[in-house]
């Protein structure tokens, strides 16, 4: 189980910071990842992290902005210099394995998203 903690709006420029609480098997699996889905788009990839090694990856769109940690069983997506178009639900997810896919589909649990609204 993941469980998604933390949301709200801010204004461009701002700053927020999600938590996901990983339990259970979910808190075995070695990946854990952000994804977020604004209004009529596909869901994308964010950034992820790995347990074992703390390797991290992240899409360019938000490289430089956005930061993803883990500690224990929280991960956290410390967001920066929010834009507009950061506007969306975002959700967090685990998989196991090594590989920090950004595909949503190999990813086997799921929290239920928690909305970010950036205004100008």
């Amino acid at each position: 189980q993941v469980q998604l903690v933390e949301s709200g709006v801010v204004q461009a420029g701002g700053s927020l910071r999600l938590a996901c609480e990983a339990s259970g098997r979910a808190f075995s699996h070695n990946v854990l990842a952000w994804f977020r889905q604004a209004p009529g788009k596909e869901r994308q990839f964010v950034a992820a992290t790995r347990q074992n090694d703390n390797i991290t990856n992240s899409a360019d769109s938000v490289r430089g902005r956005f930061t993803v940690s883990r500690l224990n069983n929280v991960m956290y997506l410390q967001m920066d210099s929010l834009k507009l178009e950061d506007t969306a639900d975002y959700f967090c997810a685990a998989k196991g394995g090594p590989i920090l896919t950004t595909r949503p589909h190999e990813y086997n649990y799921w929290g239920k998203g928690t909305q970010v609204t950036v205004s100008s």
